[in-house]
């Protein structure tokens, strides 16, 4: 049965001594453990990336990299290689977000090679893939998100598969002017991603396959979202930039836990 995945990316924010004050507060909180079937997990900045696992030791918590290049070294100045990031003791990397395919100009075959790269190296990708307002607006979202996610997939071995995470972020849904997609939507969307997947890699590997969403989820909204059986838990922003809202998150989503696994096998 597939876990419920919570997690924040925090772009470009947070210095070392606040990256550390939002570990320990969420180190407090985190005592008691987490329901069994919850995953947590926070994606920092490259520079305090060491200092969040370090600070995260024995916390039932994974930590991601950004961003990472695909090669193991060379002549690739500001990158980061697979190497470097598992020497930084990351468990996860996040990959394909839409600001790196729109401002630096990543493509959907960089994102496929760095799927191999993090699967070589013992990290789990989290690709992200989402359309535009434009693709939504003229009919193609469906087949942009699948596009991409049958891309970054390309080449990995059936049994592997399950081993990447989706996370679904529409591209008009992230940012401060964002606005969330409606969950039955999200649910269409994720659905659509399964069913891709079961296309190429079979039925039995989609369906153990976590896809998360993203883009404006809050406080208000994250509970419908999780309410949708295709979607395999949140992949926040500035909502759980505090301590306090990733809490928050974590216990919404410990509450639902029970009619997820019922919903799970009343599915299979």
């Amino acid at each position: 049965m597939r876990r419920t995945w919570i997690g924040t990316g925090w772009k470009m924010n947070f210095l070392r001594a606040e990256a550390e004050a939002y570990v320990d507060e969420l180190g407090v909180a985190l005592q008691g453990g987490v329901p069994e079937g919850l995953q947590i997990f926070v994606v920092p900045p490259a520079t305090v990336l060491r200092a969040v696992r370090e600070r995260a030791k024995g916390l039932p918590l994974l930590v991601g990299a950004q961003n990472m290049h695909w090669e193991e070294s060379g002549a690739f100045t500001g990158e980061i290689s697979p190497a470097m990031v598992k020497d930084c003791g990351a468990d996860l990397v996040e990959l394909g977000h839409s600001e790196r395919r729109a401002m630096f100009g990543e493509t959907d075959a960089a994102v496929n090679r760095k799927v191999h790269a993090a699967l070589a190296h013992g990290l789990t990708p989290l690709v992200c893939v989402g359309e535009t307002a434009d693709e939504k607006r003229l009919g193609a979202a469906r087949e942009s998100v699948v596009r991409q996610a049958k891309i970054a997939l390309h080449g990995v071995p059936a049994q592997r598969v399950s081993e990447v995470l989706l996370a679904y972020e529409p591209v008009w849904a992230i940012g401060a002017g964002g606005t969330p997609a409606e969950p039955g939507y999200a649910a269409q969307m994720h659905a659509a991603l399964r069913a891709a997947i079961g296309e190429v890699h079979g039925a039995a590997t989609a369906a153990r396959c976590a896809i998360l969403y993203g883009g404006s989820v809050d406080l208000g909204n994250a509970r419908p979202f999780l309410a949708e059986r295709e979607v395999d838990g949140l992949f926040v922003g500035r909502t759980a930039w505090k301590a306090s809202g990733l809490v928050a998150l974590i216990r919404i989503a410990g509450e639902m836990l029970p009619t997820r696994r019922k919903q799970r096998l009343e599915a299979s």
